[in-house]
């Protein structure tokens, strides 16, 4: 289930948590007022602050165009967790004029996950053809990037993002753990 941006900015904030399942650096480069950070891969950490923020107020659940936020209710749900997305996430927010807030970064700005993966495929796709004109074999590379860029598409899943999600400028610091955790409580 999910809910549209006006449907959002039409609910009581005393009512509503908005969770924003993005990285830290996209979080910071603009996010919907008032959400709170808690990126997909720290969901399953915080499942008791989440349970009991759940039980006060409704949980709107949000990324960047509403893949990983499809996830995050799944999984939320399949803990016993009522929550919604955010249709078309903040680009759609952003589409439908409304604003977004950023948040200060620590350490240098990271791209947005799209990017990472248009950034990172491409330059794997270049490296197999570079490598290609020394050894035809090295073009498997550049077929295998292109396969996994077709897989995504076609299942609308991102194996690329969820390994560079794994890296560590796109990993929360232990401290916005606690953030997170303070704000979940405070629902």
């Amino acid at each position: 289930m999910t809910v549209s941006p006006a449907e959002l900015t039409d609910r009581s904030a005393d009512k509503t948590l908005v969770l924003d399942v993005r990285a830290p650096g996209e979080y910071a480069a603009g996010h919907v007022p008032g959400a709170v950070n808690l990126p997909l891969d720290s969901l399953q950490t915080l499942l008791p602050e989440l349970r009991e923020a759940a039980a006060h107020r409704e949980l709107i659940v949000v990324c960047a165009a509403g893949q990983r936020s499809a996830t995050a209710c799944d999984l939320l749900t399949g803990a016993g967790i009522e929550a919604i997305g955010l249709a078309g996430g903040t680009d759609a927010w952003r589409a439908a004029g409304l604003a977004v807030r950023t948040a200060p970064h620590q350490g240098r700005a990271v791209w947005a996950m799209d990017r990472q993966v248009r950034f990172t495929a491409g330059s794997l796709v270049l490296l197999g053809l570079a490598a290609g004109l020394l050894t035809p074999w090295a073009l498997l590379l550049s077929a295998g990037v292109a396969s996994g860029l077709i897989y995504s598409g076609l299942s609308n899943t991102c194996g690329m993002a969820a390994m560079l999600g794994k890296l560590p400028f796109n990993r929360p610091r232990p401290e916005a753990l606690d953030t997170a955790r303070h704000a979940l409580r405070a629902a």
